[in-house]
């Protein structure tokens, strides 16, 4: 029997208008920038407008992706809440596609913009096999404290009180057709602003690896430390960190070359460093692994992996020869693609939007051991 698995940040699945920025420019749409708003009635009534514009073209292709992922279990991020989650999959999934998601999986978590994980499942895979839930945790709750986890870099940004993860760890206990599998959906904190002297990404990442260590001590805490490599476990999401980029050289009209090169640190080396989990992208060729691209002007672009299914050593093994596939057609125009792994892109998409989103569906096939 076989599982298709598959993680997608869909960006922004909200049910609800962001009026804030009125007051704070930083949080202005670009369109309505152009447009002299003096009325916060009036830019209430205006941005209600454009987002309902522009929401069904991009619902359509975050439809079309999903459609394309063709996934018995979808593990998603940034969704607002079961609302929002409920009407797209009847609104956009099910009556474009014809087959949604009966089983529906998510706790509100702590991200103060409201966005969430959740898991979409089918009863039965495609072979038929049911798909049981037995168990699903939340661990948004978690402290630094409640694992141990407080060190001197998280000291300088948190209390050892504060939750560890910035959205949530959802746990979901399932039986395919019998046999298990342990999902674990998370969605890390994103690479914030520059401080102290360092990046974005720099300066974020200890909170990052605090998740990644908290993720990988809430499985070793299930299955016993030093047995987990003969379980069957999948982490899945967004985690907004890589191990290696794809550097994007040049400017339009002039061409492009594209150089590899492998990151010095990344919180997820708390999963890699000894075997712990495998990143099954990595079996893709390295200019092919990439899930997002990136772009601060011409002297900054890179492609890089941000949304991850990562196996366990058993399942991993039990999958030898398999690779995951990519979704990259609701990418928008201005994402530069290496030679040869071009795609037709969904009807409407445009330059920078609409799309589906910014990230790309991972999604694999599974043998369950």
């Amino acid at each position: 029997m076989s599982l298709r698995l598959a993680t997608f940040n869909v960006e922004n699945l909200l049910t609800r208008f962001d009026f804030t920025g009125f007051r704070n420019q930083l949080r202005q749409d670009r369109v309505i920038k152009l447009f002299e708003v003096n009325s916060e009635g009036v830019y209430q009534q205006l941005e209600q407008a454009r987002v309902i514009a522009a929401t069904d073209d991009t619902r359509q292709m975050t439809a079309l992706a999903i459609a394309d992922a063709d996934a018995d279990i979808l593990c998603l991020q940034e969704i607002d809440n079961m609302a929002a989650l409920q009407a797209f999959e009847y609104g956009y999934l099910f009556r474009m596609v014809g087959n949604g998601y009966r089983q529906k999986y998510l706790v509100e978590g702590n991200d103060s913009r409201g966005i969430d994980v959740a898991v979409l499942m089918r009863e039965k895979t495609r072979d038929g096999q049911a798909i049981e839930v037995r168990d699903v945790r939340s661990h948004a709750m978690t402290t630094y404290r409640d694992l141990d986890l407080f060190d001197e870099e998280l000291a300088l940004t948190k209390r050892v009180d504060d939750k560890i993860f910035k959205r949530d760890c959802l746990e979901l206990d399932l039986l395919i057709g019998g046999r298990p599998l342990s999902l674990y959906v998370v969605h890390f904190k994103s690479m914030g602003n520059a401080r102290d002297g360092l990046d974005g990404r720099q300066s974020t990442m200890p909170i990052r690896r605090a998740e990644a260590r908290a993720v990988r001590r809430i499985i070793e805490d299930r299955f016993g430390a030093g047995h987990t490599g003969k379980k069957s476990f999948a982490i899945c999401g967004d985690m907004n960190d890589y191990q290696e980029r794809v550097d994007v050289i040049g400017r339009r009209g002039a061409g492009y070359r594209f150089e590899h090169q492998d990151e010095a640190e990344s919180a997820l080396d708390v999963f890699s460093h000894d075997g712990f989990a495998e990143n099954v992208v990595r079996r893709r060729a390295a200019l092919d692994r990439w899930t997002l691209y990136h772009a601060r002007g011409p002297q900054e672009q890179w492609l890089c992996q941000l949304d991850y299914l990562w196996l366990s050593p058993d399942l991993a093994a039990h999958n030898t020869g398999r690779l995951p596939d990519i979704i990259r057609s609701g990418q928008p125009y201005r994402t530069i693609f290496p030679p040869g792994q071009e795609v037709e892109r969904y009807p409407r998409t445009g330059w920078d939007r609409p799309k589906a989103s910014d990230h790309c569906p991972v999604v694999m096939t599974l043998d369950l051991p």
